[in-house]
């Protein structure tokens, strides 16, 4: 997910890594804990693999302006050639950025069909990322979510109806806590049938629009061949 995180970002633009932890701490949220000690080994691991390369920036130039005297345009020299010396000494920042092997890896990751499928964040990265690819592949993403909710409310459906009807055959629960208990499981039930019901509506929008681009094209009435007499009509 970190890979397919900062692929995501540098399609957007080349980032550095400063701005790279800044924008992947906005876009997983504070829970993935994204560190330079995680953030810089994948980077690493991303170049050797082709997926993003190094951008180095150059340095800015340096103006003098002209002070109206020769003494103080010497002065002027003398201060811009020691700053320019000072850059040159200094560290280049490096920027990253994709490269077409990464475009590729980009599309393989946020179309892999793994166990992550029915996890929340997985999910959520890359449905943010979802507008970097076409038509179909949002859809294979979308239909294979809604899949996956379905699987999950028919298990949390038939687990609740399996532990209502076991009531009264085994030890005793206290009613407080069978209340709580039922009160939760009703609740993700809810959740899950939510959730399910905003991703058709993300299927159907997404048909809808694909729809108003391509719209079907209307059947042409035959003209009648000129010569052809008409029926009814006097040959």
């Amino acid at each position: 997910m970190l890979d397919l995180a900062i692929l995501g970002l540098l399609k957007e633009q080349p980032l550095h890594g400063y701005e790279l932890k800044k924008r992947l701490g906005e876009t997983l949220g504070f829970l993935w804990g994204v560190s330079y000690g995680s953030l810089y080994p994948a980077l690493r691991r991303l170049e050797r693999d082709g997926a993003i390369e190094i951008v180095l920036e150059p340095a800015p130039a340096v103006r003098v302006p002209p002070t109206g005297s020769l003494t103080g345009d010497l002065a002027a020299a003398r201060r811009a050639g020691a700053a320019r010396r000072a850059k040159a000494n200094r560290r280049t920042r490096k920027a990253y950025r994709i490269t077409d092997r990464g475009e590729q890896l980009f599309t393989e990751l946020l179309l892999a069909d793994d166990a992550s499928a029915d996890d929340e964040k997985s999910f959520a990265l890359r449905l943010a990322f979802c507008g970097h690819v076409p038509l179909a592949a949002r859809l294979e993403l979308l239909e294979r979510r809604r899949t996956a909710l379905a699987a999950r409310l028919e298990r949390t459906r038939r687990a609740g109806a399996d532990r209502w009807s076991r009531v009264g055959t085994e030890r005793p629960v206290p009613a407080a806590r069978d209340r709580y208990t039922r009160a939760l499981v009703e609740h993700r039930t809810k959740s899950t049938q939510r959730d399910l019901e905003w991703v058709e509506e993300l299927i159907a929008a997404e048909r809808a629009a694909d729809d108003d681009e391509h719209p079907a094209s209307e059947p042409v009435a035959p003209q009648p061949t000129i010569g052809t007499p008409r029926e009814g009509a006097p040959a």
